[in-house]
């Protein structure tokens, strides 16, 4: 039989009972703080767009850095063909610890950031919507196990970002998850990256497709539907 609270799912907080039990900082530090976070995240899409030998680099620091705008709240550039070059050149598991170290880094700022827009009085009609408030009691019912499906698997990981700070889903077990499903996922991409060394050319190819991927579906999108308020 299962005792305590086995086999139960989670119950997000109540709205009233987490803001009582959070101790948050004031909000001019949190306003810094989150200025700061999204100054250095756009530090460093400049950085890797404008910088060349950035791209070529086969520092580990490199590889590190890179997980900032490939793990940020909307990914701008594709993290795995940078996970593939650097497998020419390291082992795969020298490449998932670094690789999910930057990676837990980029996503406690992550929470952070959207933390504090969550947090903002403007944003609360859309946090206490019906839509938001059922997909969070759905993603309730297994948080855990969901953030270890989507870190691991090739789907979206994006939603769930939203998911844990719209639920206050704590952050240490937020980054529990990451840790244990990217570390194997990189573990995985870098050691086929390892066998199969793909030329750079087709690296090159790989990153620009995956960039277009991202960005045409949603650009498609309100091209559509743009076009059809104008007819």
């Amino acid at each position: 039989m299962l005792s305590g609270h086995e086999g139960q799912k989670e119950n997000p907080p109540g709205e009233k009972g987490s803001e009582k039990n959070e101790r948050k900082l004031p909000s001019y530090w949190r306003t810094i703080i989150f200025i700061a976070e999204i100054v250095f995240i756009i530090s460093l899409f400049i950085w890797w767009f404008s910088n060349p030998s950035a791209q070529l680099s086969r520092s580990l620091l490199v590889l590190f850095l890179c997980c900032f705008p490939a793990e940020f709240i909307i990914a701008a550039i594709p993290h795995e063909p940078i996970l593939l070059y650097f497998a020419k050149f390291y082992s795969p598991l020298i490449i998932a610890l670094v690789s999910v170290a930057g990676t837990l880094l980029a996503e406690a700022t992550n929470y952070t950031s959207f933390n504090y827009v969550a947090d903002l009085k403007s944003f609360k009609k859309i946090r206490e919507g019906k839509a938001v408030q059922k997909t969070v009691a759905l993603f309730y019912r297994a948080p855990f196990v969901a953030l270890l499906v989507a870190g691991f698997t090739p789907l979206p990981f994006y939603p769930f970002r939203f998911l844990v700070v719209l639920g206050r889903y704590p952050l240490p077990k937020y980054l529990l998850a990451v840790f244990l499903s990217r570390t194997p996922r990189f573990f995985l991409i870098a050691l086929f990256g390892k066998i199969i060394k793909i030329p750079d050319s087709l690296l090159a190819l790989l990153f620009l497709f995956l960039i277009l991927v991202g960005v045409f579906p949603p650009l498609w999108s309100r091209l559509r539907k743009k076009f059809k308020r104008n007819n």
